[in-house]
């Protein structure tokens, strides 16, 4: 129970509250943005401390190879169920979703294993960072080979699996957190007691009211679940559970600890509400599954407050074209940027 009354969980649920009422409570994007890149910046230092001081174990390796190996699996589990209940394209950018990760649910629960005392490796960040593309690029890979088999094949975008992959790695919320965990890494000690009180002391605050956010957005689209299919709600709730099941089993298999294996289950369970929606928005110009969260913002806008369009993102712009999906140019592309998960 007290785990529930902690302050950051209880503004989620205080923002979803909010959010249910129709209050006109909102968080400016741009502050929204700034608080996931302060999350995402803190999170890799922290991780690069922890680096400098346990090194590269065989435990380290353990847990970065289980993490690209449920990247992978995830996301064809996923698409093996979810193509029984839906179309080829919406079961492969649903699979894409759940195949992915969630940086903020990453975040809370290392704020929970801090709170309980449970220790963990630094190298989970990189972990994290590692298991949000695989899904994305198994699905343009997927797209591509169906829509082959299809009559609208023709004249779909060519497959770029190389920039694809170029734009993962250089897409600016993970080289951040990339960034950062090297920054950690190089520092060690000398640069934990330095940003201390930027990276640590305000990090509680910070996470707390980007959760209020969070709570607001998804209150304000939990109407759009009404009338989808139960069997894709049935896997919303089951899906996860047997994701952070499999992660479990790999963690004991391999042996690895139970704070590490605790984050590992996380990630697997989590699931994309930025990064794989965006690729796949309006999908395949016909899909009605993908709802991403950005929309509740933008609808919760009038036209004279609503701030400049925010584009998908460099890599999801790639997978975006290659799923044969519509995309828009932004009107002001130097603002051009999706906040992280």
């Amino acid at each position: 129970m007290s785990n529930l009354l902690d302050p950051a969980i209880l503004f989620f649920v205080f923002g979803a509250f909010a959010g249910l009422v129709r209050s006109n409570l909102e968080i400016p994007a741009p502050v929204s943005r700034f608080l996931s890149l302060y999350l995402l910046m803190a999170l890799g230092l922290k991780g690069g401390f922890a680096l400098a001081k346990s090194g590269v174990t065989p435990e380290v390796a353990a847990g970065l190879g289980a993490a690209v190996l449920l990247a992978i699996v995830v996301p064809l589990i996923g698409y093996f169920f979810l193509r029984r209940v839906l179309g080829g394209f919406d079961a492969i950018a649903l699979a894409a979703t759940y195949g992915s990760v969630s940086a903020v649910t990453f975040i809370t629960a290392t704020q929970h294993l801090d709170n309980i005392g449970r220790p963990y490796g630094g190298h989970m960040s990189a972990a994290m960072a590692l298991m949000e593309s695989p899904a994305i690029l198994l699905a343009v890979v997927g797209a591509n080979l169906l829509r082959r088999k299809t009559a609208g094949g023709q004249g779909a975008a060519p497959l770029s699996v190389g920039k694809v992959l170029h734009e993962s790695f250089t897409d600016g919320a993970q080289l951040l957190l990339l960034g950062a965990m090297v920054v950690g890494v190089l520092t060690g000690e000398h640069g934990k007691a330095v940003m201390q009180p930027f990276s640590v002391d305000l990090f509680k605050g910070m996470l707390a009211f980007f959760l209020l956010d969070m709570g607001l957005l998804a209150s304000r689209n939990f109407k759009e679940i009404l009338g989808k299919s139960p069997l894709v709600l049935a896997y919303a709730i089951v899906g996860p559970l047997t994701h952070a099941a499999l992660a479990l089993g790999l963690c004991r298999l391999l042996g690895i600890g139970a704070g590490d294996g605790a984050l590992l289950m996380t990630l697997a369970a989590s699931a994309s509400y930025i990064a794989a929606p965006a690729a796949a928005n309006d999908a395949i110009a016909t899909t009605t599954i993908m709802i991403p969260l950005r929309r509740a913002r933008s609808q919760s806008r009038t036209d004279a407050d609503r701030p400049p369009h925010r584009c998908v993102p460099a890599l999801h712009k790639t997978a975006a074209r290659a799923l044969g999906l519509r995309t828009h140019r932004p009107s002001h592309p130097a603002r051009c940027s999706a906040p992280p998960e």
